[in-house]
């Protein structure tokens, strides 16, 4: 039975809550924050994926505050400009931004993170969390300049756009321009080719460094990688976008496959149970770019890309990448969108790619909105946490918040859900999705006297990914 709960509590009402120990800190913390790091690793006094504390938030605008600071102008900006940049933005719109940074990397920078949402500073129960992570490489550097003109695009639209407003009304936006901040202090504008600066400090790629769904990846585990990984454990993330450059084309999960310790590079996609999806979520990005629909290479001998999409594998096969990993151990549907055939291109270009990416990025993010979401609870109407769900014949599967919570972006079609927790007889749901609106479900489970949940028996690939072999 789908048990209908008064809609205006449950998915509009906004609660706050605190943790004792977040994974994240706040721009705007003072040395307090400082004396509570122990061995380097920071124990914050907020979980962004809920709330921050009114306390954090900032004031107001500086006296000494720059109105010229906030027009953006279109150059790179280092790691001090960028910083400045977030910090101000995060002053001029305190109720639509909240900035923290979620560790730091190999050289100290910190890993920050921009919040756009009409609360940014607490969870809306019943709305999806979102991202963008820029710069994983460091010399690619278009996509870290188009995260900063995409903050000031939001945070400026909000009360002139109604599609901005309802898109900030209805889902938070995590923003991390620069993954690998040290790689791209040491890059150079105008190298278009080459790794000088695409590794982090200690000479690993970032987007080579996240277990494996197909075979262990051994490569030593680095700062910035186990800061997102922290950071994606704590937020339910729901649709996520990983930005590179080189190449023109959105690419999509599974980045390896079975056969990549046998072969470098295959002609055969590496097919997921949502691969109706990713198509999706592709085509939705590359169909509202200028170009990359048209899937043009980017030079001779270069494959050419169908309507701007690939599979990852067919493209070629990599261990460790980050999508993959969002996927399978989340349930997060994470796409890769190499934005410039160029990795660092003159600061001359920026307003081009500005343009041709500016309604991608946004209409990207809406698909949050597509498929079903809903709560599970039990009898007494309390949340369910980490209630296993999945959706029949995708064996991918994905969890509740401890909010009862669950998102999944889903094509229109019938689909059966099933749901699992310990302790609660399992359910099975037969739910329609239609293309105008995310279907509400709401699901009610009882209590067994045994488990009736598979146990999950970990593999020696990846231990804790949520892969249901039922």
């Amino acid at each position: 039975m789908i048990i209908a709960w008064t809609f205006l509590f449950l998915v509009t009402h906004t609660w706050g809550y605190s943790r004792e120990d977040g994974g994240v800190i706040l721009a705007d913390e003072t040395d307090e924050v400082e004396d509570r790091a122990v061995g380097g690793h920071y124990r914050p006094p907020f979980d962004p994926a809920y709330s921050i504390p009114n306390h954090h938030v900032h004031p107001g605008i500086p006296a000494n505050y720059d109105n010229a600071e906030q027009k953006l102008e279109f150059k790179y900006h280092n790691y001090e400009k960028l910083t400045k940049f977030l910090r101000m933005t995060s002053s001029r719109y305190p109720s639509l931004t909240a900035l923290y940074s979620i560790g730091k990397s190999v050289q100290g920078r910190d890993l920050w993170v921009m919040v756009v949402s009409s609360s940014p500073y607490e969870h809306m129960i019943g709305k999806p969390d979102v991202k963008y992570v820029a710069n994983v490489h460091g010399n690619e550097a278009v996509g870290r300049e188009l995260m900063l003109h995409l903050i000031q695009y939001l945070v400026q639209s909000y009360s002139t756009d109604p599609y901005i407003k309802w898109l900030l009304d209805n889902t938070r936006i995590h923003i991390m321009p620069s993954m690998n901040p040290d790689g791209f202090e040491v890059a150079r504008e105008g190298q278009c080719e080459g790794g000088q600066g695409r590794y982090n400090a200690r000479g690993f790629d970032l987007n080579r460094n996240f277990p494996d769904y197909f075979k262990q990846n051994n490569k030593t585990p680095q700062p910035e990688t186990e800061a997102v990984k922290e950071w994606i454990s704590k937020i339910q993330f729901v649709l996520s976008g990983g930005i590179h450059g080189g190449a023109l084309v959105a690419s999509y999960p599974f980045d390896n496959t079975p056969n990549s310790m046998f072969q470098s590079y295959s002609a055969s996609p590496s097919v997921t149970p949502d691969d109706d999806v990713f198509q999706h979520l592709s085509l939705t990005y590359s169909k509202n770019h200028h170009r990359m629909h048209h899937g043009l290479s980017c030079k001779s001998g270069s494959p050419s890309f169908p309507n701007g999409i690939t599979n990852g594998a067919a493209w070629y096969p990599l261990t460790g990448g980050m999508q993959d990993f969002n996927y399978v151990w989340y349930g997060c549907m994470e796409i890769t969108l190499e934005l410039s055939c160029c990795k660092y291109p003159p600061a001359s270009r920026l307003p081009q790619f500005w343009e041709e990416n500016k309604n991608s990025l946004v209409k990207f993010l809406a698909e949050a909105h597509r498929g079903i979401h809903g709560f599970v609870m039990d009898e007494n109407g309390n949340p369910i946490e980490k209630a296993s769900l999945k959706i029949k014949g995708r064996d991918v599967g994905f969890q509740t918040t401890k909010y009862g919570e669950f998102w999944r972006i889903l094509l229109p079609g019938l689909y059966k859900l099933e749901v699992y927790a310990d302790g609660y007889s399992p359910r099975e749901l037969e739910v329609m999705v239609i293309e105008s609106h995310p279907t509400l479900v709401n699901v009610t489970l009882h209590p067994s006297k045994m488990s009736t949940v598979s146990e999950r028996k970990p593999s020696p690939v990846n231990q804790d990914a949520i892969v249901f072999p039922f």
